[in-house]
């Protein structure tokens, strides 16, 4: 599991180890957060004709920077 969710967000799991939490903490904090940004990247909701067509779990608190590589995946569709 560590591995696949450092796949999708290694910046944000590579600080985590940098500042000294544990794996299982690392992973605790971004799990979720790599599930759904994976979804985002892949274009899952590319083309969602309203905010009530997302479905539950598709927002999760990001960092700038994870929502701008999201833009500019969209961007390059």
């Amino acid at each position: 599991h560590c591995l696949s969710a450092r796949a999708v967000c290694q910046r944000e799991i590579d600080c985590d180890r940098g500042n000294g939490f544990s794996w299982k903490i690392t992973l605790l904090r971004n799990y979720w957060k790599s599930k759904v940004k994976q979804e985002w990247l892949s274009g899952k909701y590319s083309n969602i004709p309203s905010q009530n067509s997302l479905p539950e779990k598709s927002m999760y608190p990001m960092d700038v920077d994870t929502w701008g590589e999201i833009l500019e995946a969209e961007l390059e569709r």
